[in-house]
């Protein structure tokens, strides 16, 4: 495997987030490239990301599997990883990935995740992802990433318009072994800032089990844009990568952040 990592980044009008996000892709350590994917922003996303060398970009239609399955198409490294435009990855993330999939029997894989602002949503979710991974759950928002000849093994992103995630990393997983990388990414926790949290991740729970029910994501996404953006809980992110019979522990008084905590 060549130790070039493609870094893709789906857009929709993230004027407002790329520009953190690439000023911390560009910290990083090693030999990456930068691939966003646009799907027709007009709020000036590609003008703040031209601001940055060295990005690429790559245009499609709306709907974030179809763009980071066109970012897959553009990537000249073996390993791609997936990154949120509102997510901030660690120094060594480039290295962490290249370490995990330094092993043949590894596919897949994600990181830890925190997010940011001092709200108590985001502290309780920042301690809630760890306790479901422990049950093999973890989301999208930790910035999967996965090698690209198992990729297009499994088949790629299908165009659903939502748990396009999910439907993926299940196929991988037939395929072989997904890591879980204790370096930690930082996602911005706006999209429940002004919103009902409880009321939110009820309803994201509620799409999720009816997924699992084997509802289709194209009858499910029609419930969808009421709460899109609001929380990443159970809902189209949601995949699938680690196992563990431990169970959850209750969250500790003040509900700390975990050991992976980065500066907000």
């Amino acid at each position: 495997m060549n130790s070039l990592v493609s870094v893709v980044i789906p857009t929709l009008n993230e004027a407002e987030s790329i520009g953190p996000t690439l000023e911390a892709v560009a910290r990083m350590r090693g030999a990456f490239e930068v691939i966003l994917v646009d799907a027709g922003s007009p709020d000036g996303t590609a003008r703040v990301a031209g601001r940055y060398p060295g990005v690429r970009f790559v245009t499609s239609g709306p709907g974030r599997g179809v763009q980071m399955h066109a970012g897959v198409a553009a990537a000249r490294g073996e390993a791609v990883w997936f990154l949120h435009a509102d997510t901030s990855p660690p120094e060594d993330g480039v290295e962490k990935v290249l370490e995990a999939l330094a092993d043949p029997k590894i596919v897949a894989g994600n990181f830890a995740v925190r997010f940011d602002g001092p709200r108590r949503a985001a502290r309780f979710l920042t301690w809630f992802y760890p306790q479901l991974r422990r049950f093999g759950m973890i989301y999208g928002d930790s910035a999967i990433f996965v090698r690209k000849s198992s990729y297009l093994r499994a088949g790629g992103f299908r165009p659903f318009p939502m748990f396009e995630d999910l439907d993926l990393v299940r196929r991988l997983a037939r395929l072989g072994r997904l890591a879980h990388v204790p370096s930690c990414v930082t996602t911005s926790s706006r999209r429940f800032h002004e919103r009902s949290f409880t009321a939110a991740m009820a309803r994201a729970a509620a799409l999720q089990i009816l997924y699992w029910l084997g509802i289709p994501p194209r009858v499910l996404y029609r419930f969808y844009p009421q709460i899109r953006g609001v929380v990443p809980g159970p809902s189209a992110d949601a995949v699938s990568l680690t196992t563990s019979s431990t169970p959850a522990a209750p969250p500790p008084p003040g509900i700390p952040q975990p050991p992976c905590t980065l500066r907000s």
